[in-house]
């Protein structure tokens, strides 16, 4: 590996680094993030489902979030293995790269420390949604200990605290699967150290160029926080049509 290819891998950690630390931040330039302002989110779900009996809309959500979970822990597994099938074909892939312009191929030797560097990459994605999963379990258990509405109006103290519960437990699972998200989305820029050091460091500047518009400047981050919201809401209920004397919708519609 030549010194350029040392200095990509550091510049990859420190902005890997340096990303986590900004989203771990309340706001970037006055701004709050996505994840933060889901985190609020999660909190007004939790605490409208203190408000009804039938609770199989939010088992559903419980579901929806342990199987996206689950899908990316496999995804990754089979990345890991990829991974190890490549291992076995260096001679075939570098034979390739050799005939490729602007690629630098530095030796068999170099190309397997890529390679194992590309598994550990989706190696400690596989364990953050692993762990994830086991947490949004965790948090579906805490969810069946909230008390049905009858129980909530008695002790309102006793059925915030079982939220509150159920809330921490939801915003760490969930951070935990967007770390192993960015490990994925970080890989990307990864796959360019396999050409030379300089693409492999602007890959790895545009995957997070593109992740921190996402967080703070993107049009979903404007969605959750109604920032601007529509100047032609109805405040008022909608008014519904009423029957007919006879029973019968008076417009004679099905």
């Amino acid at each position: 590996m030549t010194t350029a290819d040392y200095i990509a891998l550091v510049f990859f950690a420190a902005i890997w680094f340096g990303y986590s630390r900004l989203l771990q931040g309340s706001s970037f330039f006055g701004r709050t993030s996505l994840t933060h302002a889901m985190r609020e989110r999660r909190r007004e779900w939790i605490y409208n489902s203190l408000r009804r009996d039938l609770k199989m809309i939010d088992t559903q959500i419980m579901a929806g979030l342990q199987n996206g979970t689950a899908f990316f822990a496999s995804t990754s597994i089979f990345a890991i293995g990829s991974c190890f099938a490549l291992l076995g074909a260096t001679e075939k892939v570098g034979a390739v790269f050799a005939d490729l312009p602007f690629v630098f191929h530095s030796g068999q030797a170099a190309f397997e420390m890529k390679v194992g560097g590309l598994a550990v990459l989706f190696g400690y994605a596989f364990f953050k949604f692993g762990w994830s999963y086991r947490l949004f379990n965790y948090c579906t258990i805490l969810f069946g200990a909230i008390p049905m509405m009858r129980d909530t109006e008695q002790d309102i103290i006793a059925a915030e605290r079982a939220a509150e519960r159920v809330i921490r437990m939801n915003i760490i699972a969930a951070g935990h699967f967007n770390e192993g998200l960015r490990a994925i989305f970080l890989s990307i820029g990864y796959l360019g150290w396999f050409i030379n050091p300089y693409v492999f460091m602007l890959t790895t500047t545009i995957v997070i160029v593109v992740l921190t518009r996402r967080q703070f400047f993107s049009e979903a981050r404007l969605a959750i926080m109604d920032v601007h919201p529509p100047s032609n809401l109805h405040l008022s209920p909608v008014p519904r049509d009423r029957p007919s004397d006879g029973g019968n919708d008076s417009s004679g519609e099905l």
